[in-house]
């Protein structure tokens, strides 16, 4: 009777502890995604952060060329005024 009962537990013990494996690895991949999307949503409102803050150097070499040129043409609508005497 020992012996049966023996054949049939190194089995099963074998089986669960499969088992319990497979479930731990199944919940540490489901973990894992979870955590990388996290992970990707953070580097996502990084990014929208700095791009939001930060202005390229070229972007502020534009603006400030616009600027100069809207200068220069109200700089010209005032002596053309002043010079017509309006």
């Amino acid at each position: 009777m020992n012996e049966r009962l023996v054949e049939f537990l190194v089995p099963a013990a074998g089986l669960v502890s499969g088992l319990i494996g497979a479930f731990v690895g199944l919940q540490n991949r489901a973990l894992l995604a979870e955590v990388r999307k996290e992970l990707a949503e953070l580097e996502n409102r990084v990014i929208q952060r700095i791009n939001g803050t930060y202005v390229r150097a070229g972007e502020c070499q534009l603006r400030e060329q616009l600027v100069h040129d809207k200068l220069s043409v109200i700089a010209e609508e005032m002596k053309n005024r002043n010079a017509t005497g309006a």
